[in-house]
């Protein structure tokens, strides 16, 4: 194969690999909540917050970033967290509260950190655009040519701290890339209801940087434009703003009811799913079903062996909750 006949493979590998995660999610998150559905209860409590459909925007950016790249990303961090290369088995154990996890189970879902792939998430809005601006800089400075990615929502863009870090990264002409992934919704609400842009990609503009808008939750055009973001970022030409037009298949959080959505719009996208969408578009492209077959194969395997060790793996013991407190 080519390189890009491997880029395109890995990416759907990857894809099928983050959608298997989910898959495996669900019905673990939904264990002790019925028949009354109670967050705090199960092996996994608290809020998840699936990214079923989003999955095009994580590949087609990470298939450009080397280890050594920062990515900081959402509430929403599954499939950016494994096209990262983050840890899949201290990741699981992570969100069941295990001590193998990569906080040792304190932080949950929101919350990995990977420094050995310098990736980190947060469930502030918009909390990772400062952190990947300083994280640019300080490779800049010490004359690396690594760079750092920001993912957001697309209702982080309307929140202060977006404008702030797009400022100062275009000031100091920071290595980094916004990733806004526009699912058209800010929890509940509408983006055409809380937005005063159609596409907040023209609001790079506002800050002297490049501002590029991929419509159609499509793998190869989000990795096309994700190049060229990077490589001007390596270059030392400054930032760039992505806007990614992708979907959330599944509620803001597990259990939400979805009232706010318009009838069959759900079904609407589950019919233009990427990951057999991309597939189709592989055969198309002259990949072997074989080929696919196996990286399928290969992605859910890994899924299924880094749940069965978080499902193994020892809960800490409660004196443990006293280790790493600053006092």
């Amino acid at each position: 194969m080519s390189s890009n006949e491997n880029k395109r493979l890995w990416m759907y590998a990857n894809m099928v690999k983050s959608r298997h995660f989910e898959d495996l999610i669900k019905p673990a998150y939904f264990e002790g909540k019925s028949p009354v559905f109670n967050m705090a209860k199960g092996p996994i409590p608290g809020e998840m917050h699936l990214s079923d459909g989003q999955e095009p925007c994580a590949v087609g950016i990470c298939a450009h970033l080397r280890e050594d790249d920062v990515v900081t990303a959402t509430h929403r961090p599954h499939h950016i967290a494994i096209a990262k290369g983050v840890d899949i088995n201290a990741m699981t154990a992570e969100i069941f509260g295990k001590k193998g996890g990569l906080a040792g189970g304190r932080g949950g879902h929101m919350h990995l950190f990977d420094p050995a792939v310098n990736f980190s998430c947060s469930g502030i809005i918009a909390q990772g655009l400062g952190p990947a601006v300083g994280a640019a800089m300080a490779a800049k400075l010490s004359g690396s040519d690594a760079v750092a990615v920001a993912f957001l929502g697309e209702g982080a863009a309307n929140q202060g701290a977006f404008h702030e870090a797009l400022n100062l990264a275009s000031v100091w002409k920071a290595p980094v890339v916004f990733v806004i992934e526009d699912n058209s919704y800010g929890i509940s609400v509408s983006k055409s209801d809380c937005t005063a842009v159609e596409r907040n990609a023209v609001r790079a503009i506002s800050y002297d940087m490049p501002g590029h808008h991929v419509a159609k939750n499509d793998p190869d055009a989000i990795s096309e434009i994700a190049g060229e973001a990077i490589r001007y970022a390596r270059n030392g030409q400054g930032p760039s703003l992505i806007e990614i037009e992708t979907s959330r298949l599944e509620g803001h959080f597990m259990g939400d009811p979805e009232g706010y959505r318009p009838d069959g719009e759900v079904d609407r996208l589950r019919e233009l799913d990427p990951i057999p969408k991309y597939r189709a578009r592989l055969l198309a492209d002259g990949f072997e079903e074989a080929d696919l077959e196996s990286a399928e194969q290969d992605a859910r395997n890994i899924v299924e062996r880094a749940f069965s060790f978080a499902r193994e793996n020892q809960y800490p013991e409660p004196e443990e909750a006293y280790d790493h407190v600053f006092v």
